[in-house]
Parts: structure tokens; C-alpha cells; sequence
């Protein structure tokens, strides 16, 4: 249920970041696309809870905005689900019992929550900005134990 929730959040996230989105009926729409069966209170909270505001264009229409310029950036005719179907991930690198990993913009929490959801023996914990994870590692697990650990979760773990 909850990864339902995180993957709802992050396709809203989508949407309003892929087009300009006046009503929150237009994004119901595009929910409900990608296989969510939302209700319009839910939507509501949502909204609420990803600090979402409606901002003026330039032509004098209010468009929904996420909070400190997050963009989630899509290629032309790429769904939600398929956007969401890609980890994020784009590089990691470690220093002593450190690991730091590099995201996507935006996709840095999700993927440290699923992380310290998977409860991974050689990782202790993480903290997640935008687009950074920070990992600390268990005493005595080699680089590539906790590389292999994560390929598990991050299908494109180079």
C-alpha cells in the first residue's frame, strides 16, 4: 500500500511537471491512464502533502507547480508508468564504509526508501536529498557485496 502511495506521488509529480495542468480533473484523467483509481479528496491530499501551488504563465492562466523547481523531465510520448518503469539511478561511488549514489532529479527519496525498506544486510542506512543517497555501510561488507545487494532493487545499476 504504501509503494502504491510513493508511485501515485511520483506519477503526480509527472504529470505536472510534463504539461501545464490547470484542474485538478486533468490530473484525475491522467491517473487514472496510468492504471491509479484515485478520488478526488485523495488527489486533494496528495496535492497537499507534495506542497503542490498553482503559479501564473505567462499567458495569465494558473497551472499546478511543484515546490523548489522539482522537474521530472520525460521525453515526448512517454507515459507516467513509463517514466516510472526507469530506476533514476546514474552513478555510484564509495569511500570507506560511504557509499554515495546519484539520481535523477527527484528520485533520490524513493529510491533511498526502497532501499531502507529492503532492510540490506550491508547497509545500515541512508539519507536522501534530490538527486544524492547517502549509504552507510555495515563494518566489513566489500563494495562489491553491496553492489550486488542493490543490482537486486535497481534494475539499471551500472
Amino acid at each position: 500500500m504504501v509503494k502504491a502511495k510513493a508511485n501515485r506521488l511520483d506519477t503526480i509529480k509527472l504529470i505536472i511537471s510534463s504539461r501545464d495542468i490547470s484542474s485538478q480533473d486533468e490530473i484525475l484523467c491522467e491517473l487514472n491512464e496510468a492504471g491509479f483509481e484515485v478520488t478526488q479528496a485523495t488527489l486533494s491530499r496528495d496535492l497537499k502533502k507534495l506542497k503542490v501551488a498553482k503559479a501564473s504563465t505567462a499567458d495569465g492562466r494558473y497551472v499546478y507547480v511543484l515546490p523548489n523547481n522539482t522537474m521530472y523531465q520525460r521525453s515526448h510520448n512517454q507515459s507516467p508508468s513509463e517514466m516510472l518503469m526507469h530506476s533514476g539511478f546514474v552513478s555510484l561511488n564509495f569511500s570507506g564504509n560511504l557509499a554515495v549514489m546519484r539520481t535523477r532529479p527527484g528520485y533520490a527519496s524513493s529510491i533511498a526508501y526502497d532501499i531502507d525498506n529492503r532492510n540490506i544486510p550491508c547497509i545500515l542506512g541512508t539519507i536522501a536529498g534530490d538527486d544524492t543517497i547517502l549509504m552507510v555501510l555495515a563494518e566489513g561488507c566489500t563494495q562489491q557485496e553491496v553492489y550486488n545487494q542493490l543490482a537486486l532493487i535497481i534494475p539499471n545499476l551500472k
